[in-house]
């Protein structure tokens, strides 16, 4: 009987061996739900949900809804005990992996089902899996405006309406590839605090222009 911390590092060494080039990112936040994994490849987003011997399928129906929402591909890992019901709970694109122990008690990996293509994937949600500085990037990238003042809604949108899909999603995938957390939480406070600094600049702006509207200078009356 495998649980989920027997599982995990195991399944990221057969998931390289078996689709080569990839990148993992661990329990992300997918809509209302947590992808336990979300891998990326040079072509697709995958998301992947991990049910090891000691879980039951009660969340599965949602978690089903919101991967299918955001992820190119979707995969189900499985223990054992599972391994004969899972088809009933998953889409038929749904990839499914089963794990069981080999010889030794380690386990093994069985690819019982693989990922097709998911029809009902939300480009408008996919695209909020990157951060506001990594769509800055893709601004740069494709010689569009900057757009500092708007939200990053707006950004996503523009990209989304701007950008052909086959050049937009390789970019955004090769975004996630570079992703360095150490790097963008620096870039994020950066961002912030040059908001902030606008803002305030803005207030000050706002504020001389009604002292002079009213004949005051400095909030003293001549």
């Amino acid at each position: 009987m495998f649980f989920d911390k027997d599982i995990r590092e195991p399944l990221f060494d057969f998931l390289e061996d078996s689709f080569g080039k990839v990148r993992i990112l661990e329990e992300k936040r997918t809509g209302s739900a947590r992808a336990d994994v979300v891998m990326i490849t040079p072509d697709f987003l995958y998301g992947i949900e991990i049910k090891s011997d000691a879980d039951t399928y009660a969340r599965l129906e949602k978690q089903v809804k919101n991967y299918n929402w955001y992820y190119d591909r979707n995969i189900i890992v499985v223990g054992s005990t599972h391994a004969a019901h899972v088809k009933e709970h998953v889409p038929d694109w749904w990839g499914i992996i089963t794990v069981e122990a080999d010889e030794s008690g380690a386990p093994d990996f069985y690819v019982m089902r693989q990922a097709e293509v998911n029809p009902r994937v939300k480009d408008k949600r996919k695209i909020s899996i990157l951060w506001r500085t990594e769509l800055n990037h893709l601004l740069e990238r494709n010689d569009l405006p900057k757009y500092k003042e708007k939200s990053k809604l707006f950004v996503q949108e523009k990209l989304l309406e701007k950008v052909p899909d086959e050049i937009l999603w390789k970019q955004a995938y090769e975004e996630l590839f570079e992703r360095d957390y150490n790097t963008i939480a620096e870039e994020i406070e950066t961002y912030r605090k040059n908001r902030r600094k606008a803002y305030n600049e803005k207030l000050v702006s706002v504020e001389d222009d009604w002292f002079t509207e009213n004949g005051l200078a400095n909030g003293i009356n001549k």
